[in-house]
């Protein structure tokens, strides 16, 4: 019989053939089952993260709406608020000329006043006296240049408050450009989709830049914005306020001035008129008195020169019985003993001397005093001529200080006629600020 031939080797039972099939049987299936977990669960994943990713797109959209709203808002706040400060800065501006002119319109009644008080100081002698009229015209110059002080001050505030104003307007607008510049990007990212060709990876996309802000601090900052500048706008319309009443009373306190001006002035004039009219009437009487005295004066100094004349003629007539008398005085004189005594004869003799000298004597004062007398009227004369050419160029003065203070009523008649408006700008140079 013949043998077969094995090859040599391992060989398995049929049990073990069958436990392997079997292994193999359920490892397939335990991997099949892992692997259907697996799907599962990668489709429950799937499902998951693309409801997460388009909800936080939902969200994220959402939320750029939101800001997109809460931007426009504070934009259209500060846009508003910036158009009220140019309102209040063209207002501001327009007090502040008129202030200006309220300034300007002083340095004509000033000017007026001191060429008054220049001319007053022309008066001369008894008529330099300071008067009523002097004490007004001071106290106005007083009261103009009080008023200049107060308008100046008023301009120079409303200056200070303009650039305070044109400094919160600026900073609004810084503001205001932030917003437009900050709604432009958020807008932009809403607008943007998955399909958009612009979307892009980004290195470190996450990273915090620096000077980033809380949402806090930023409704804080333009909060803040607004508020100043309304605290500013407030204080301006305070201010333009204060330099209205202040432009009123200041109107006031000079035209009351120049009313109590004007009636010194006037009550001043009529009463130089009056001592005018009344010197020229008792000069008038006074020359003629004057000129009646002085032709007896002089008819008196004439009787005086003949009679001074007959008197010298009488002396010199009598020189030779008075040398006569003289020597026979001297020569008796000459008697001896008791021969020489005071007779009767030497008692005429001395007499007579005596009578002539006391004549010439008495004529002479006589016509000393009446020298004296037309002296006196003539010098009067001289006097009253000059008072009256004092008080007439006094009363020239006065007249010419009322002609000059003219011009003051004149200049507020200009002023009561309607002007045209003249368009006026801000701190700026513009008419309206441009908030886009």
């Amino acid at each position: 019989m013949a043998t077969l031939s094995m090859k040599p080797g391992l060989r398995y039972s049929v049990s073990d053939w069958t436990t392997n099939n079997k292994q193999i049987s359920d490892t397939a299936e335990h991997r099949r089952k892992i692997s259907h977990e697996i799907r599962q669960d990668g489709r429950a994943l799937r499902n998951q993260t693309a409801n997460k990713t388009n909800w936080d797109e939902y969200e994220s959209s959402r939320r750029l709406s939101d800001r997109i709203n809460d931007i426009t808002r504070w934009k259209e706040n500060l846009k508003a608020c910036a158009q009220e400060v140019d309102v209040e800065m063209d207002a501001l501006t327009l007090s502040k000329e008129e202030t200006e002119r309220a300034l300007a319109a002083t340095v004509l009644p000033l000017e007026v006043t001191a060429e008054c008080l220049t001319l007053r100081e022309g008066r001369r002698g008894m008529e330099l006296v300071s008067d009523p009229v002097e004490a007004e015209l001071k106290k106005e110059v007083e009261v103009t240049d009080g008023a200049q002080r107060i308008l100046q001050q008023c301009i120079d505030q409303a200056f200070e408050h303009l650039c305070r104003l044109q400094e919160v307007r600026q900073q609004l607008t810084i503001d205001l450009q932030d917003k437009i510049e900050a709604l432009d990007v958020d807008m932009s990212c809403l607008s943007l989709t998955i399909q958009s060709p612009e979307i892009s990876l980004k290195p470190n996309p996450t990273r915090v830049p620096p000077g980033t802000t809380t949402p806090q601090q930023w409704e804080h900052f333009s909060r803040y914005n607004i508020t100043r500048a309304k605290e500013e706008m407030q204080a301006s319309m305070q201010l333009r306020e204060n330099s209205s009443i202040t432009r009123a009373q200041v109107q006031n306190e000079l035209e009351a001035q120049r009313m109590a001006m004007e009636f010194a002035l006037r009550k001043r004039t009529h009463h130089l008129e009056q001592a005018h009219q009344e010197l020229q009437w008792q000069l008038k009487t006074t020359q003629l008195d004057q000129y009646k005295s002085i032709i007896q004066t002089r008819d008196e100094i004439a009787e005086l020169e003949k009679d001074i004349a007959g008197l010298e003629n009488d002396i010199q007539a009598k020189m030779a019985p008075l040398k006569l008398v003289h020597t026979r005085l001297e020569n008796r004189i000459k008697r001896p003993g008791m021969d020489l005594c005071r007779d009767e004869v030497q008692f005429g003799l001395v007499e007579e001397a005596k009578q002539l000298d006391a004549t010439i004597l008495t004529l002479k004062k006589k016509l000393a005093q009446a020298q004296h007398s037309l002296q006196s009227l003539k010098q009067h004369e001289a006097q009253m001529t000059e008072d009256l050419s004092r008080k007439q160029d006094a009363l020239s003065l006065e007249q010419r200080s009322s002609q000059t203070r003219q011009r003051l009523t004149l200049v507020a008649n200009t002023e009561r006629l309607p002007s045209a408006v003249v368009p006026l700008t801000n701190s700026c140079g513009r008419h309206k600020l441009d908030l886009a």
